[in-house]
């Protein structure tokens, strides 16, 4: 099936730009937007299955549109942020908020489109120490644990899993270190993530540090 892409940004450029990358390569922009409330409407019209979303939009920002767009949804789209600068003060908001990811930019054309894709198949678009990076750094502003009641139905070997994907380990070093085979990894990463309600690594990333399960280091 065609990948279904909803673009928002207020820059008509940056939206060109993007519309004519991802069409390249096959995938369907199927709408749009100029601000967060566009782009809430043309995701309940057109249902697609990614939202590439700028940060910074007028009358409604892209975290708030996330958050719209989020909880009016049974896990589509994925939302993909759009960022000026590195690790953007917004990014753990946005994450926060219910994002798979974020990107530059600057991105390459094909980054652009395989963060796409990405995403759309459930995987993480940030690697895993890079995530931790992100999240320890904002996390640090909001050091107060936020209780999270499905925490308690996670097996000690599922805790352990997610404490160590939060701290930055790829399925290859979880399975090195716990002494278990990648598909046992990610068996349990599904889990985790089935459990808790959540769409992927990235949001299992922020749970961990918001939960105090992980605590940001010094």
């Amino acid at each position: 099936m065609t990948l279904r892409v909803v673009i928002a940004d207020d820059q008509a450029l940056v939206r060109a730009g993007f519309r004519m990358i991802l069409s390249a390569d096959r995938l369907d922009v199927v709408a749009e937007a100029v601000n967060g409330l566009e782009a809430v409407d043309a995701v309940r019209r057109t249902r697609p299955d990614v939202v590439l979303m700028d940060v910074r939009m007028p009358d409604l920002d892209g975290i708030e549109a996330t958050r719209r767009i989020v909880a009016d949804s049974d896990g589509d789209p994925r939302v993909l942020m759009l960022t000026t600068f590195d690790l953007d003060h917004y990014v753990y908001a946005a994450l926060t908020a219910g994002a798979s990811g974020f990107l530059l930019k600057d991105v390459t054309p094909e980054h652009l489109v395989a963060a796409v894709r990405m995403v759309r198949a459930g995987d993480a678009l940030l690697a895993p120490a890079i995530t931790r990076r992100l999240v320890e750094r904002f996390a640090r502003r909001d050091p107060a644990p936020v209780p999270h009641r499905d925490l308690d139905t996670l097996t000690p070997r599922e805790r352990e899993v997610l404490r160590l994907l939060a701290e930055g380990l790829s399925n290859a070093e979880l399975a090195a270190h716990l002494h278990l085979s990648e598909a046992t990894v990610k068996t349990h990463v599904a889990r985790i993530l089935a459990k808790l309600n959540l769409r992927d690594r990235v949001q299992a990333v922020v749970l961990a540090y918001r939960t105090g399960l992980v605590s940001p280091t010094a």
